[in-house]
């Protein structure tokens, strides 16, 4: 068992969704294991990669292989920015990762399949869908790893959620640069989310929570966007 691990924040958590880290570090801790966070962090280069600058990419990744390079696990509450370390740095290094790639987990993969914990001592009463977020999805491959720890939560109801391994249309830069497009994708997920009449819509990536979130507010619906770590922290 790993009883210590750097904690990788994430831009989004760390300026935007600062709970979601707060959250995360609860739900570790709770489990027995030390939380450390590299100050020197920063951007793991996924918006430089994907918008054409490789270079300003590969800058970011060195750097955050020497930060976290002394820890034998590195867990982030991103499956968007974990997919891009685990799947990407290598290349983009060529080959020069020092193995870090390896010792990236999303949370709910470690949580699972490291320390085998699938009851995180959580509590939450209310209804609760699932968003599969692509990243987590389709990159990671995560499986039900985050649908086993919320069916392990006392209190909460899972609804599943209609056309659930559809994209909410986020897609980082894809919803500046095809907004039309990302705004009719957006409604239809929101639409799916409101017809499972659940109080909160859940996922493993504050970005697509924030999609989300938006346009729950706009609606004034009453539904609210809670990250899996923040669901687990209760």
């Amino acid at each position: 068992m790993i009883d210590r691990v750097g904690l990788f924040v994430t831009c989004l958590a760390d300026t935007l969704f600062p709970e979601v880290g707060r959250a995360t570090v609860t739900v570790l801790e709770r489990l027995g294991v030390e939380v450390v966070f590299p100050a020197e962090q920063t951007c793991c280069g996924q918006i430089h990669l994907n918008s054409g600058y490789p270079d300003e990419a590969r800058s970011l990744a060195r750097r955050f292989v020497e930060v976290f390079e002394p820890f034998d696990a590195v867990v982030s509450p991103s499956a968007s920015c974990v997919a891009l370390v685990r799947g990407h740095y290598r290349a983009l290094l060529d080959g020069d990762d020092r193995g870090v790639p390896a010792r990236v987990w999303e949370l709910s993969q470690f949580l699972t399949g490291v320390l085998d914990a699938d009851d995180a001592g959580s509590r939450f009463e209310g209804t609760l869908t699932y968003h599969p977020t692509c990243h987590s999805l389709r990159h990671l491959r995560v499986g039900d790893a985050p649908l086993r720890l919320l069916r392990a939560v006392p209190g909460l109801e899972l609804v599943e959620l209609p056309g659930a391994e559809e994209c909410c249309g986020f897609g980082g830069t894809f919803a500046v640069k095809n907004a039309d497009v990302s705004a009719a994708m957006l409604e239809e997920k929101l639409g799916n989310v409101l017809a499972t009449g659940a109080d909160v819509v859940c996922a493993c990536d504050a970005s697509c929570l924030m999609h989300m979130g938006g346009g729950l507010r706009r609606r004034g619906a009453a539904t609210r966007p809670l990250h899996l770590a923040e669901i687990l922290a209760s």
